[in-house]
């Protein structure tokens, strides 16, 4: 057979179909409903899990899934809207009519569509089902936009067996619901039952709109693996879920580049100018820095024992700064795992003196920045040709919010500004020069590996199939 030639138009009418974004003449919008008062967890959607606000890990599923025109918030508390806008989502302020006890999800949904005319299709992504991963919600997608379906919602199946319930006090037997006692079903027998888990649910505009409903029209259910099924309710879900993400939970694309400012987070945010590092005669604090002058030359015998965990640099001019051993431990298993770190100085810290041998004791780069350093990091972040999701960033002071709130991963110590606390997307227990940086390098290295395991689970997944 001979293959028939196509035209120009032809070609743009081919890429046209095999793009998604050109495929869909819809606006797809993933909301996540998340009300500041929770009755059986206070605040439990912002609650850490594993380190992270629990509805960060579905926003980075929802925003790494790269299916969604916009990803919102709907929420009526002021810290749950700040860590929605640090995780990269807009934000829904609900009003007071759809914020009560007895306000409806449909309810929220319905006010949210009102407000923003251009959607046509919302997906409602619950923020307990730390579980969920971008690959969930791509291919139910697909069949709204490709089948043609106007409702979707996810289920996970469960084998178990259903009996009547009676009241209490009352004569009358149970009876089963889905089996026959007589010839009780082996599980390898059995195909089980479709329950929903409640992870998501897919509407169009015009059923959540004109008929007042999530679920109608043309229905299907996507189907979840059991151990990405996880729902928390109650205070005591809470361990368990925690274990559970750990293992199954979805941890990005995993970073190639991390930052981490010095002052207040690889240090303490202290220098010393002594003659010898046992008797230590003023002390700066990072930046301009002011004198210490009650600074006591007797050393007890906790703080010796104390100071054999930290590592000591001094300079010729006098100038010396500890640093925890575990800190540098943690930045050196960065970089036995391909991960260029990048230590940044203040040009106004006393530090910057300080830079070259800060580079012999970690082996990692040193950077000098200014007031404002995004304007310094954008310039490496293009240089390495990398987008903000591949970076991770750690930062102390209000002025690091802005690259903290654009890092795939960041985190600041736990003594950090709170601005820079807020702006983080883990939470650090220890402080600057404490062992934070450690921490930090735990998580990373964490979901670094978690993001390996993924890819290979999707090439195999793939190649079955």
């Amino acid at each position: 057979m001979i293959a028939q030639k196509r035209g120009p138009s032809d070609k743009n009418a081919t890429e046209e179909a095999e793009s998604p974004k050109k495929r869909r003449t819809r606006h797809v919008a993933a909301l996540i409903l998340a009300r500041g008062g929770s009755k059986g967890i206070p605040l439990k959607n912002i609650k850490l899990l594993a380190g992270v606000p629990l509805m960060g890990w579905v926003l980075r599923a929802a925003i790494d899934s790269g299916e969604f025109d916009s990803v919102w918030v709907s929420t009526d508390h002021d810290e749950i809207e700040k860590v929605a806008k640090s995780w990269g989502a807009k934000v829904h302020r609900r009003s007071e009519e759809v914020s009560r006890d007895s306000s409806t999800s449909l309810e929220t949904i319905q006010e949210f569509l009102k407000e923003n005319p251009e959607v046509t299709v919302v997906c409602n992504i619950q923020a307990t089902s730390p579980c969920l991963h971008p690959s969930h919600l791509k291919n139910a997608l697909k069949k709204i936009t490709e089948d043609g379906y106007d409702s979707i919602f996810s289920v996970v199946r469960r084998y178990q067996l259903r009996w009547k319930e009676v009241k209490k006090g009352s004569d009358e037997c149970t009876e089963p619901e889905n089996l026959d006692p007589a010839k009780r079903p082996r599980r390898r027998d059995w195909n089980g039952e479709l329950i929903e888990n409640d992870s998501f649910h897919f509407a169009t505009r015009d059923l959540i709109m004109k008929e007042g409903r999530l679920q109608g029209g043309r229905v299907a259910y996507f189907e979840m693996k059991p151990e990405h099924s996880v729902d928390i309710d109650v205070d005591i879900d809470w361990p368990v879920a925690e274990q559970r993400v750990l293992r199954y939970g979805y941890f990005g694309r995993g970073v190639s580049l991390m930052f981490c400012e010095v002052s207040g987070c690889l240090t303490d945010g202290r220098v010393h100018l002594s003659g010898s590092l046992d008797r230590p005669g003023v002390s700066f604090a990072g930046g301009p820095c002011d004198t210490d002058s009650g600074m006591s030359s007797n050393v007890s015998d906790s703080e010796a024992s104390s100071a054999k965990s930290f590592i000591h640099s001094r300079d010729t001019e006098g100038f010396s700064v500890s640093i925890h051993s575990r800190d540098t431990e943690g930045l050196r298993k960065l970089q036995k795992n391909d991960l260029k770190v990048v230590l940044l100085i203040s040009e106004e810290d006393v530090l910057r003196q300080m830079r070259f041998k800060l580079k012999m004791m970690t082996d990692c780069e040193v950077m000098l920045v200014g007031e404002d350093p995004l304007k310094d990091v954008q310039s490496m972040v293009e240089k390495e040709k990398l987008d903000w999701k591949d970076v991770a960033y750690m930062g102390c002071d209000a002025a690091s919010a802005s690259c903290l709130h654009l890092a795939g991963l960041s985190a600041a110590p736990a003594d950090a500004h709170p601005d820079a606390i807020r702006a983080g997307k883990f939470a650090c227990k220890q402080g600057g020069g404490a062992g934070a940086v450690w921490e930090f390098a735990e998580h990373v290295l964490l979901q670094k590996q978690q993001a390996r395991l993924q890819m290979k689970q999707d090439l195999i997944d793939r190649n079955c199939f």
